[in-house]
C-alpha cells in the first residue's frame, strides 16, 4: 500500500498562500503542511523532517511547493531546499512564488500559437517584475528578440544582464518606457506585447497600441482595473482585434491553472525533480501540445 502524498508549502510571507494551497488540495495532495515566514536558515530543519521520516522507496510521496510574494526569496529557498539532498535522499520541488512561472509559462504559450517565437521581436512591459522577469527568460530560451520595458532603462538593463547568465544566448534589449516617445519607439516593429506590471497600472494605451502596425499579439497579465493594456479585456482569449490575438489576465489564467496542478502532480511521480521555469514551461508544452 503506497503512502499518502504529503506537500510542504513553504513560504517567506507571514501568511502562506490561500491560493496556494487551494490549488494543492485541487491538484490531489493528501496532506498540506504549511510554513510561513521561512527563512533560508530555517530551510534544512523542514526538509530534514520531510525527507528522514520515509525510505528512499516512499521519497516520491513527498514534495516541497515553494510560494510566497517575493520571488527573489522564493529562489533563495529553492537553492537553500536542493542544498539539503545528497545521494538517495531528496524530494520533488518547484518554485512557483508570486506565481511568476506559472503565469509566465502560460503567457508566453499563449504567444507562440500566433507567432513563431523564434522569429519574433516580442516586447516585455514591466518586465523588471518578478512576472515580467520569468517571462522575458522564457521568451529568450524560444530565440526571441525580446525587449525589456520598464519606467527605467536602468533597472530593464540590470534584467537582461541578470538573465544573460541564465540564457547566455539571449537577444535582449533594454527599454525605457515611461514617456509616450519612448514607449512607441520600444514598440516600433514588434509582433507581440505582453504586459506583466502591478495591478491597476495601465501600461499601454489603446492609441499606442494601435498604433503599434507589425502588433499581431497582446497579453495582458493584470486582471485589476485599470487593465494593463488598454481596449483588451480581461476575459480575452485570442479575440481578434483588427488582426491583434488579444489576451486577458483570465483568458491566461485557465492555462495558468492546469499547468499549476500538472506541475504539483509531476512532483509525486519521482523524487528528483526541480520545476522552476524551464520546467514548468515544458509542463505546459506537453499540457496543450505546442
Amino acid at each position: 500500500m503506497s503512502k499518502p502524498s504529503v506537500l510542504l508549502q513553504i513560504d517567506s510571507d507571514p501568511h502562506p498562500s490561500a491560493f496556494d494551497a487551494v490549488v494543492a488540495v485541487d491538484a490531489g495532495a493528501d496532506h498540506l503542511l504549511q510554513y510561513s515566514g521561512v527563512q533560508v536558515a530555517q530551510v534544512a530543519e523542514l526538509v530534514h523532517g520531510l525527507m528522514f521520516t520515509r525510505g528512499p522507496q516512499d521519497l516520491h510521496r513527498s514534495a516541497i511547493f515553494i510560494g510566497g510574494s517575493d520571488v527573489a526569496a522564493g529562489e533563495a529557498l529553492l537553492e537553500a531546499v536542493t542544498a539539503c539532498f545528497f545521494g538517495p535522499l531528496r524530494v520533488s520541488a518547484m518554485l512557483d512564488a508570486n506565481g511568476a512561472n506559472t503565469t509566465a509559462a502560460a503567457a508566453v504559450l499563449a504567444a507562440a500559437k500566433h507567432i513563431d517565437l523564434n522569429d519574433a521581436e516580442v516586447l516585455v512591459l514591466a518586465a523588471t517584475g518578478p512576472v515580467g522577469q520569468r517571462v522575458v527568460r522564457l521568451l529568450a530560451h524560444q530565440g526571441a528578440s525580446v525587449r525589456a520595458g520598464s519606467r527605467s532603462q536602468h533597472r530593464a538593463a540590470d534584467t537582461c544582464d541578470r538573465i544573460r547568465q541564465v540564457v547566455p544566448q539571449a537577444s535582449l534589449t533594454a527599454h525605457g518606457t515611461s514617456d509616450p516617445a519612448s514607449l512607441a519607439a520600444a514598440l516600433k516593429g514588434v509582433h507581440a506585447v505582453i504586459a506583466a506590471g502591478a495591478a491597476g497600472i495601465e501600461l499601454l494605451t489603446e492609441n499606442a497600441r494601435t498604433a503599434a502596425v507589425d502588433l499581431c499579439v497582446a497579453i495582458d497579465l493584470n486582471a485589476v482595473p485599470p487593465l494593463g493594456i488598454a481596449g483588451v479585456d480581461v476575459s480575452d482569449k485570442a479575440v481578434d482585434q483588427s488582426g491583434v490575438r488579444c489576451y486577458g489576465a483570465i483568458g491566461v489564467g485557465g492555462t495558468k491553472m492546469k499547468i499549476h496542478k500538472a506541475a504539483l502532480r509531476k512532483l509525486f511521480k519521482s523524487n528528483d525533480q526541480v520545476l522552476d521555469a524551464e520546467q514548468i514551461f515544458a509542463i505546459g508544452r506537453e499540457l496543450t501540445g505546442d
